[in-house]
């Protein structure tokens, strides 16, 4: 097949790990031409181009493509996107996130693809917008579903949200997890007391970490606060947060004004291939983001033997099985979620056994090769008259 996915950015991110891996798997495991098309990778979050680059997926850069809606930059985004697909004539166009996934999605219909498919890796609207942007961002889903064939969801929860908000109808959803490398997630104790040594923690410490980007609605404020009564029940808690964004300045304050300073370490924007080892070193995950479709740090830190703790938000709920494989607090219950980290870092048999029942159960659901194979199978099914 000629395939081509489009993405708004390729940042450090969930979505675009998940977009490089399928179309590097589509190459090398089906033989298939592949071109992503993408905007350039702004912002603090850091570039995947070079993994891209590196995985042999060749790439189309639309420059004038950005997250931002810009009446401008967005026409002539559609327009690059639209001579992009022309040129390239592919059989699928597989669109994601908002801004690429509404441009990506009328592009692909006016030039007449086949098969146009689109994944929701989290839904663009969200309770805590403005009702005004909340509408709009409906609205353009809504539209969009129109000009594509299949809806792909990265948790059932996102078909629900999606349905429940009138985007399409739920037969035109199917559930495809984001497939990760799993192998060094499986590997990722090999070498923990060597990387938590090399981060300043002895035996004695319980390692409490967050992957997310240090922005508005992941939850770090909230961990901020649970963390102060956890640390005095616990003294030798230490929390690791891993990734950069807009609020730094102001959580380090937060962190300084609660008193956590020796107790919190920032390792800010942190290579891919270096998460699994991270998971690896910590006791336990937590994850506060008051809106994402399935945050893939919860199954990753599973499948490294690492329990967690979640608000109980949008797919969350599909990995974090309460007292199987963590605890689920309700979003932004501060007081549920300090008690969960207390008991947790209280309970070093517990969380051995959330890790464990967490990696058996998920290791082989999220291999990025179990995502590429029913991502393929849905093309060939799309294009079967």
């Amino acid at each position: 097949m000629k395939i081509a996915h489009v993405i708004t950015r390729l940042i450090v991110g969930g979505a675009q790990e998940n977009t490089v891996l399928c179309c590097r798997d589509l190459m090398r495991r089906f033989n298939d031409d592949v071109l992503l098309i993408t905007g350039p990778p702004l912002g603090p979050e850091g570039s995947l181009l070079e993994r891209a680059r590196a995985g042999g997926v060749p790439l189309e850069i639309v420059p004038a493509m950005r997250r931002a809606i810009h009446p401008w930059r967005d026409v002539r985004s559609y327009l690059a996107v639209k001579a992009a697909l022309r040129r390239f004539r592919p059989d699928v166009v597989h669109t994601h996130s908002a801004k690429a996934g509404v441009l990506g999605r009328m592009a692909a219909t006016a030039v007449g693809v086949p098969v146009v498919v689109h994944t929701v890796h989290g839904a663009p609207f969200h309770p805590y917008q403005r009702a005004a942007a909340r509408a709009a961002c409906r609205w353009a889903e809504r539209y969009a579903a129109g000009k594509c064939h299949a809806l792909v969801s990265v948790a059932d929860a996102m078909t629900a949200l999606m349905v429940d908000a009138g985007v399409a109808p739920r037969e035109k959803f199917t559930t495809i997890y984001s497939g990760m490398d799993v192998q060094p997630l499986l590997d990722a104790r090999s070498r923990r007391d060597e990387v938590r040594r090399s981060l300043g923690y002895d035996d004695s410490h319980v390692v409490v970490g967050t992957v997310a980007r240090l922005f508005h609605l992941k939850g770090h404020a909230d961990i901020v606060q649970a963390a102060r009564r956890t640390v005095q029940a616990h003294p030798q808690t230490r929390l690791l947060w891993i990734g950069d964004g807009l609020l730094r300045d102001r959580l380090l304050r937060q962190v300084a004004e609660a008193g956590l300073s020796d107790h919190v370490q920032l390792l800010g924007l942190t290579p891919p291939e270096r998460i699994a080892e991270l998971l690896g070193a910590m006791d336990l995950v937590i994850h506060a983001s008051l809106r994402e479709g399935l945050a893939r740090v919860l199954p990753a830190a599973l499948i490294a033997g690492t329990a967690v703790i979640s608000y109980d938000i949008d797919g969350a709920r599909e990995v974090v099985l309460p007292d199987e494989t963590g605890l689920l607090m309700p979003p932004r219950d501060v007081d549920a979620l300090a008690a969960a980290m207390t008991r947790l870092v209280g309970d070093e048999p517990l969380r051995q056994r959330f890790g464990r029942a967490g990696r058996q159960r998920f290791a082989d659901q999220f291999r990025h090769e179990t995502m590429t194979a029913q991502i393929r199978r849905l093309y060939e099914c799309l294009l079967t008259p």
